[in-house]
């Protein structure tokens, strides 16, 4: 028989994945968090400005983006805010790759998922696009 979870046991799972991203670069290691479903949503919505045939991608300093966002110290606290992001994608491409790809992984994210949101932010949704 399948262990059918609870309500209760699924709300206290703790479930957000961690890695330690070895960055010498910076003289060091970053912990990198996965996000939350809310965070991920946020993040997704941040890739859009505008609205409807005004609505246009955002990759502006995604990498910083990403890695602000999941960059946490032991307790789960982000290490930085969103002021810092500009100052964050002003290091060293290569090093902030390391952090922003363990930040992709550990969130989900795939390279189907960014390239189908910037298809879509680029000429709307396709009729050759998967419907999951």
């Amino acid at each position: 028989m399948a262990n059918l979870l609870s309500r209760a046991a699924i709300l206290a799972a703790v479930d957000l994945p961690r890695e330690t991203v070895a960055v010498p670069e910076w003289g060091g290691d970053v912990l990198v968090q996965g996000l939350t479903a809310k965070e991920r949503d946020a993040f997704e919505i941040s890739w859009y400005t505008g609205q409807g045939k005004n609505r246009q991608e955002n990759l502006t300093n995604l990498r910083a983006r990403l890695s602000a966002r999941c960059a946490v110290d032991e307790s789960g606290a982000r290490l930085f805010s969103d002021a810092d992001i500009a100052a964050l994608g002003g290091k060293s491409a290569v090093a902030l790759q390391r952090v922003f790809e363990a930040a992709q992984r550990l969130s989900g994210f795939t390279r189907a998922d960014v390239d189908e949101l910037t298809k879509n932010s680029a000429d709307g949704q396709s009729d050759d696009s998967p419907s999951d």
